[in-house]
């Protein structure tokens, strides 16, 4: 409801571990999923980073170094 709300009034950040294609893990509807995935990525900037995160390499960085 609140992206329906939202589109085409004002910016929505979503944040995701998960691709797109994995999404209907979490939405098991999958009508519902196709649905806000269309309405999420019209006009949207998709910003992939990559499978790791900075704050995982950052931790496994420190642990190392505090073991050496």
């Amino acid at each position: 409801q609140v992206i329906a709300d939202r589109a085409e009034k004002a910016a929505v950040i979503v944040t995701t571990n998960l691709p797109f294609s994995e999404w209907s893990q979490v939405i098991p509807n999958p009508r519902l999923c196709k649905a806000l995935i269309d309405r999420l990525t019209d006009q949207a900037h998709i910003i992939t980073t990559g499978t790791e995160s900075y704050r995982f390499r950052r931790t496994t960085a420190q642990r190392k170094a505090s073991k050496t």
